[in-house]
């Protein structure tokens, strides 16, 4: 019996998607997104951990999520876990896991008050760039 490799998430973007095309005209999308957890812990205390998943879109729906998305925005998201594995300059291994998306619905309107009002990305730390950077350069498409 095959393993399963699903993942859904509905979270809201930190930043623009931006989009990229390969050599052949493929276009592909990758976006941030954070989703929260939340609890009181023993002490009453209410407690907030969020958590930032790299996504990448390809083809069409990639075009549409980087016409409609926006940062702040709410999307669902479905689709595989995937791990790259690249050297960078130093020739030191990298690796990144990402959410290959097949389905993303845009969850609010453009514009939509509440777009920013339930989640202030700007307050949450953004995932590190740096590996991405150099993820991005290393990486051919």
């Amino acid at each position: 019996m095959s393993g399963v490799n699903k993942v859904i998430l509905v979270g809201r973007l930190g930043a623009d998607p931006e989009i990229r095309f390969t050599g052949s005209g493929a276009a592909v999308a990758n976006f941030n997104i954070a989703t929260s957890e939340n609890w009181t812990d023993k002490e009453g205390q209410k407690q907030e951990r969020t958590e930032w998943h790299r996504i990448v879109v390809w083809g069409k729906q990639a075009e549409n999520c980087a016409q409609y998305l926006s940062k702040g925005r709410q999307a669902y998201i479905e689709g595989r876990l995937q791990t790259r594995q690249w050297d960078d300059k130093d020739g030191n291994k990298r690796y990144t896991t990402e959410v290959v998306a097949n389905t993303v619905q845009f969850l609010d309107k453009a514009g939509d008050s509440r777009s920013t009002s339930n989640m202030d990305s700007s307050s949450m730390p953004m995932p590190e760039q740096a590996s991405q950077s150099a993820a991005d350069e290393d990486i051919p498409f």
